[in-house]
Parts: structure tokens; C-alpha cells; sequence
């Protein structure tokens, strides 16, 4: 479940998201009981609470020792716990001597695991991605890929050791398209890169307030290595587009429209799953049982040849797998 603590330390307000992740529905009861006295966690699907997150991880670990604790969306403005908001500019800081049981982060949308390894202090935890689940149809867009038993010791285990052997890869959005990614103020509509909003001294040029500092800002603000750089021993990653979205931007048309459905369901009978389609099958098996257009927008997608419009202060990226050229091409042949 996730839990959002909002409290104030040192003066300053904090809020910040985190995941805990048990081995089994009876410490769940254990906990649940425990925060039960703190706040109404049936309010909400993430119930808010009051106490510190520090307070929160050791009740959880003093109950049930086999807990994961992540950070959740570590890098997001508001909620995450590197947050140019609300959050700490470190672990430690966060957790303080409880920063020993966290073993693991969550990256969140709008980071990815190369711009997490900028930071050494990071280098220790496991970088994990995973799906919120506030519509069914976004289940899937980031995930951990495990080649283990399938039960809570195995799979925990192998994130707490970071075994490339049994925990294979992490399944990404591309960053840019995260609702935090680049500086802004979305009322303004205004969107910068983090050059851009030193030029500006983190104001608006609109409406004169305060920019929402963005992921790729914040990360610049504490990362001691260049961009590029990859820690030996870091898990993969693998960065995908929806096949939905592949399929209505090849036929030059609305998610909605039956035509997407129609040749998603197709694939999806032929090939068992998006992901395995995204990822594993052949171009050529591909070309066989789809148009064209849509077996390369494939491809690109593999080959990150995106054009993608960074999001900012909530609101999504735009990306585009094809140039505005190419899509008026197909809707004439549709038309």
C-alpha cells in the first residue's frame, strides 16, 4: 500500500509518499492496527497521516522485520522524498538512524535509473519502478522484471541484493513524459529546462511567481556525477510507449477510436501481451500481422526515436513517435 505522511520537521512542511510492501495479509492486520490510532485509513486509497516518516518506518520494521519500505516517486515536487518542495537531500536526513531499512527507491514517472546514478549516496539502494493504480488501463507502464520463484522471500530478496541474475530489468516511461520533469507553472503555461529557469532565477515571466521545480532540476541540484554515467552492478532498464498510443498515432487517429481497438485486440490475441509485443517479437512477425506504420512505430519506440515534450508542474509530456509530415500522409490514405 501507499501511505502519505504530511508533517512538519525542522520548521518546514513535508510531505512525502511512501510503498509498503509485506509478506503477508496478517501483517498488514498488524500494521493497519497500529496506524489505526494515528489517523482514518479507510478516508482515502493513500490515507494521509500526520506522523513523521521516520515514525512511520520503524513502527513498520519493529512489526514486521520482512517489510520493504520505498520511498515512493522519490524525485516528484510535492510528495516525493527528494522533493523540491517538500522533501530532504538525502536518505539519512529523511530517515535518520532508521535510514539503514530502506533498501530501495522508487523512481517515479518523471525519473529514470540514469538519472538516479548521477548520485553516488544512491548507488547502495535498488532503483524499482511500478504502476499507481488509479485506472486499470495504466497497469503495466513501469514494472520490475524478476526471474525468481514466485513468492514474497525470492522476490524481495533479489531487489535487496540488486541480483542482476534474478532481478532483470525495470520497465520505464520515458522521463520527459512525466508530469515533473521539466520546470514550470502550468497556469501560465509556461515549461523550462533548468538552464532556462536559472536565466529567469526561478520566477515566472508571466504572472512573477515561483516556478515548480522540476525532477531533472532537482536531480542536477544534488547529482555529483555527469549525465551518462553508470554505476557498476545497476539493473537495466527498458523505456516504453503504450501500444495504444503506438497504434493511434500510426493510423493518424484518437485513442478511442475503434480502428486502435480493433488492431490492439488483434495483437494482443496473436501475441498473448503488450508487453511481450513492445518488447520480444520480431519485426518481421511483426510486418506480417499489422500495418506497416504501426510495426515501426515499434521499432522507433525500441530505438527511443521519440520526439517527446517534457511535462511539467502537472502536467504530462507529449510524445510523438512520428513527424507531423508522416501523420498527415496517413490520414490523406485514411481519408
Amino acid at each position: 500500500g501507499e501511505i502519505s505522511n504530511m508533517y512538519t520537521r525542522n520548521g518546514k512542511s513535508r510531505r512525502i509518499h511512501s510503498l509498503i510492501i509485506l509478506p503477508s495479509l496478517e501483517s498488514a492486520e498488524k500494521i493497519n492496527n497500529i496506524l489505526s490510532w494515528q489517523g482514518n485509513l479507510k478516508s482515502d486509497g493513500r490515507p494521509i497521516l500526520g506522523m513523521d516518516t521516520e515514525e512511520l518506518l520503524k513502527i513498520v520494521i519493529d512489526t514486521e522485520p520482512m517489510a520493504l519500505f520505498v520511498p515512493a516517486h522519490a524525485w516528484t515536487p510535492w510528495f516525493g522524498v527528494f522533493g523540491s518542495m517538500s522533501g530532504f537531500d538525502s536518505i539519512e536526513e529523511s530517515f535518520g538512524e532508521n535510514a539503514k531499512h530502506i533498501l530501495a527507491l522508487e523512481t517515479g514517472l518523471s525519473s529514470d535509473p540514469p538519472m538516479n546514478w548521477r548520485l553516488s549516496a544512491l548507488d547502495k539502494f535498488a532503483l524499482i519502478s511500478n504502476s499507481d493504480a488509479h485506472s486499470p488501463a495504466k497497469l503495466g507502464r513501469e514494472a520490475n522484471v524478476f526471474d525468481t520463484e514466485l513468492n514474497y522471500p525470492s522476490i524481495i530478496e533479489a531487489i535487496k541484493q540488486k541480483d542482476p541474475q534474478k532481478f532483470l530489468y525495470t520497465i520505464e516511461f520515458f522521463p520527459e513524459e512525466g508530469k515533473y520533469h521539466y520546470d514550470g507553472h502550468r497556469l501560465c503555461r509556461v515549461s523550462m529546462s533548468p538552464e532556462q529557469r536559472k536565466k529567469v532565477k526561478g520566477i515566472c515571466p508571466k504572472c512573477g511567481r515561483k516556478l515548480t521545480v522540476g525532477v531533472l532540476s532537482r536531480v542536477d541540484e544534488l547529482a555529483d556525477r555527469k549525465d551518462g554515467f553508470t554505476p557498476p552492478g545497476a539493473i537495466p532498464y527498458k523505456s516504453l510507449v503504450p501500444l495504444k498510443e503506438i497504434i493511434a498515432e500510426a493510423m493518424g487517429t484518437g485513442l478511442q477510436a475503434k480502428g486502435v481497438e480493433k488492431q490492439y485486440q488483434e495483437l494482443i490475441q496473436k501475441f498473448s501481451n503488450e508487453f511481450n509485443i513492445l518488447l520480444d517479437v520480431s519485426l518481421e512477425e511483426l510486418n506480417k500481422f499489422t500495418l506497416p506504420k504501426i510495426a515501426e512505430g515499434i521499432k522507433r519506440v525500441r530505438d527511443g526515436n521519440l520526439i517527446i515534450e517534457p511535462g511539467y508542474d502537472g502536467e504530462f509530456g507529449k510524445v510523438k513517435i512520428f513527424h507531423e509530415d508522416e501523420i498527415n500522409e496517413e490520414q490523406n490514405k485514411l481519408f
